[in-house]
C-alpha cells in the first residue's frame, strides 16, 4: 500500500451521525412533541380555568342580572352599561384612577431615573447592595404592606404622627381618614413599593449605553449636567416610550395596596376601578355581577386600547434606537 504524499488530498472525514430516515425521524418528533405537551398541560389547564375562562364568563355576566346567589339569570343585553355609564360612582371611579395614574407613573419614572444613574456609576461603592435594597419593597406582598402602612400612618399611635409631635405638632394627622391626603398618602406608598422596578428597566437602559463616550465627554471637559443632557438622555429616548406604557400600565393594577390602606375611602375619595368593581360584585350586601361584570368589561376594553398603544410604542422606540445608531 503506497504512503500518502504531499500531492495527495487529505481524507475526508465526517463525525456527523448518519441521517435518520423519515419514519423514525417522525416517530422521535411525535415522542418529543407528546412529552413537551405533557409538561405544558398543566399550565395551559390551569390559564384556561383561571384566566380565560373568566374572561370569557364576564362578558356573558355583563349581559345577564345576576346575583351569583340563584341558579336564575335574567337576559337584560346591554341595560348594565347603560347602568354603569349612567352611574356617577363609575365616572368618579375613573377619575380617580387618572388622577392616581398623573401622581405615580411621572414621580416613578423621573425619580427611579436618577437613582439608577448614580447606581450605574461604577465608582459607587456597595451599588449591588444598594441595587438590592431599593428592590426589596417589590418582592414583599402587597397587602402585608398595605396593613403596615395603616399602623405606620396611625392618627393616634402611628410613628410617622409620633414623630410630627416631637417637631412640635400638636395633634395628630389623619393621612388615611381625609380625603385631600388619603390618595397622595396611598400614592406615596405605592411609588415607594414599585420603585425597584422601574429602577431596573432604567439600569438595563443605561447599561446599553458604551462607556467610551462618557470617557470621551469627560475628555472634553463636559460637566455632568452636558453630559446627562447631550448622551444619556438622547439614547434613552427610545426606552423612555417602553418605561412610560409600563409603568401606566403598572398604576391600573392597585387593587391590592388599595383595598388593604383606605378600601377606596374616604368617601370614595380613592376608590380607583378595581374597587368599585370589587364593591358591587362582591362587597355589596346584595351583589351585582351582571353590573359589576359590565363595569369589568369597559375597564378590560380600556386596558385593551392602552395595549395597542404598548405595541406603538415598542414599533416606535425600535425606530428611534435605530436611527440614533
Amino acid at each position: 500500500m503506497a504512503k500518502p504524499t504531499l500531492a495527495d488530498p487529505p481524507v475526508a472525514t465526517s463525525t456527523a451521525e448518519p441521517m435518520m430516515p423519515a419514519p423514525v425521524r417522525g416517530a422521535h418528533l411525535r415522542r418529543r412533541n407528546v412529552w413537551i405537551w405533557a409538561f405544558l398541560m398543566p399550565t395551559v389547564v390551569l390559564y384556561g380555568l383561571y384566566t380565560i375562562y373568566p374572561i370569557v364568563a364576564s362578558y356573558w355576566y355583563s349581559l345577564v342580572e345576576w346575583n351569583g346567589f340563584e341558579s336564575e339569570q335574567r337576559f337584560v343585553g346591554f341595560s348594565n352599561y347603560e347602568a354603569v355609564l349612567a352611574d356617577p360612582g363609575f365616572w368618579n371611579s375613573v377619575w380617580v384612577t387618572v388622577v392616581f395614574t398623573l401622581l405615580v407613573a411621572p414621580a416613578r419614572i423621573i425619580l427611579s431615573l436618577l437613582l439608577a444613574i448614580v447606581l450605574n456609576s461604577p465608582k459607587l461603592p456597595f451599588a449591588a447592595l444598594f441595587r438590592t435594597v431599593y428592590f426589596l419593597p417589590v418582592v414583599t406582598t402587597t397587602a402585608i404592606v398595605g396593613v403596615v402602612m395603616q399602623f405606620i400612618f396611625d392618627p393616634a399611635s402611628g410613628p410617622i404622627n409620633a414623630a410630627l409631635q416631637t417637631l412640635g405638632q400638636s395633634k395628630g394627622i389623619n393621612f388615611l381618614g381625609e380625603s385631600g391626603l388619603a390618595l397622595l398618602t396611598v400614592s406615596a406608598v405605592y411609588v415607594w413599593k414599585f420603585f425597584g422596578i422601574t429602577m431596573i428597566y432604567w439600569l438595563a437602559a443605561l447599561q446599553t449605553i458604551p462607556r467610551d463616550l462618557y470617557e470621551a465627554a469627560k475628555i472634553d471637559g463636559a460637566s455632568a449636567v452636558q453630559t446627562f443632557r447631550h448622551i444619556t438622555l438622547p439614547l434613552l429616548m427610545p426606552f423612555l416610550l417602553i418605561i412610560t406604557v409600563l409603568t401606566i400600565e403598572d398604576t391600573f393594577r392597585a387593587f391590592d395596596l388599595m383595598q388593604s390602606m383606605t378600601g377606596g375611602g374616604p368617601f370614595f375619595g380613592t376608590e380607583v376601578i378595581e374597587i368599585y368593581i370589587y364593591r358591587w360584585a362582591f362587597a355589596a350586601s346584595i351583589p351585582q355581577l351582571g353590573f359589576a361584570s359590565a363595569a369589568a368589561v369597559l375597564f378590560g376594553l380600556f386596558v385593551m386600547v392602552f395595549g395597542f398603544f404598548q405595541l406603538w410604542a415598542v414599533y416606535a422606540a425600535r425606530r428611534l434606537r435605530e436611527s440614533t445608531r
